[in-house]
């Protein structure tokens, strides 16, 4: 049996959805589902609930502790942290599950951290988040790394790394900062779809709320657990993405001035530059 923990904040939205996708195909008992709604105002613990799976209702908003209540329940070995705005089969959590108990390179002991391939979704996207994207996509750091992909599997020995989530925005980066190359996999045979910010002042608004989180992790390194930080490089858009892709300069160069707001912004004490909802928008009914 592998736990699937979700997180969940105000996502009735888009959550029975990618509930609905998930359960429907897997065995009988392969799955410990745990939803943990985390000071939600909408029907995000109803919709979970309405699909049959464990639910924890937490009265207070933060990530760090709904991952932690969410792993207090589970049952599994293996773990699955799964965003609650990712849709993901069952048939993926088993790939990765089954990664986790493969030979690592060279025949070396099997990995400790498995996430799945990425396809951003672009379509109808402004001209600029679609340049920031054909940048982002192809730094060395995107692909290899356990974040941005909403979806994370641990073995029972990486659960094993750390005792409990640190209260920093940057979850994915923290795993990801636990585990060395040869511990991890990128298992290309299945993928999620990250939706990408539907405006540009919508992907402002999430990279300076990454770069908010990546810099209170950096900060605490080599505290609470957490170890040293996966350090990222100024220059690699440049150096490893657009000057061996020179028609990628245009886009280069949007891809900068972003990041630029973004880090000016991130040292604003500014809560409303905190979270990009517009990825949520969905259809009428999807929710119930």
């Amino acid at each position: 049996m592998t736990s699937v923990i979700i997180a969940a904040y105000n996502e009735a939205a888009v959550l029975g959805r990618n509930l609905d996708l998930l359960l429907s195909g897997a065995a009988d008992g392969e799955l410990d589902v745990v939803v943990v709604a985390n000071g939600c105002v909408d029907a995000t613990a109803d919709v979970a609930r309405s699909r049959g799976v464990r639910v924890l209702d937490l009265p207070t908003p933060g990530k760090a502790a709904a991952l932690d209540a969410g792993d207090a329940i589970a049952t599994g070995p293996s773990r699955v942290y799964l965003d609650a705005d990712v849709a993901a089969t069952a048939a993926a959590v088993r790939a990765l599950t089954d990664a986790l108990s493969q030979p690592g390179p060279d025949g070396g002991p099997p990995p400790l951290a498995a996430v799945p391939d990425r396809h951003l979704v672009l379509r109808g996207r402004p001209l600029a988040v679609r340049c920031y994207y054909a940048v982002q996509s192809r730094l060395p750091a995107a692909r290899t790394g356990l974040y941005g992909r909403g979806m994370i599997a641990l073995s029972e020995a990486g659960r094993a790394r750390f005792t409990h989530f640190p209260d920093v925005l940057a979850d994915d980066l923290f795993l990801d900062s636990l585990f060395t190359a040869s511990e991890r996999v990128v298992v290309t045979s299945v993928s999620t779809e990250v939706e990408t910010p539907r405006r540009t002042r919508d992907l402002v608004r999430r990279l300076t709320r990454v770069r908010r989180g990546n810099a209170a992790l950096h900060a605490r390194a080599g505290t609470d657990g957490i170890a040293q930080v996966r350090g990222s490089s100024r220059t690699s858009w440049l150096r490893d993405v657009v000057l061996r892709r020179p028609w990628l300069a245009p886009a280069g160069v949007v891809y900068a001035v972003l990041t630029v707001v973004a880090e000016i912004r991130s040292r604003r004490p500014d809560d409303s530059w905190g979270v990009d909802t517009s990825t949520r928008l969905t259809s009428a009914g999807q929710g119930s």
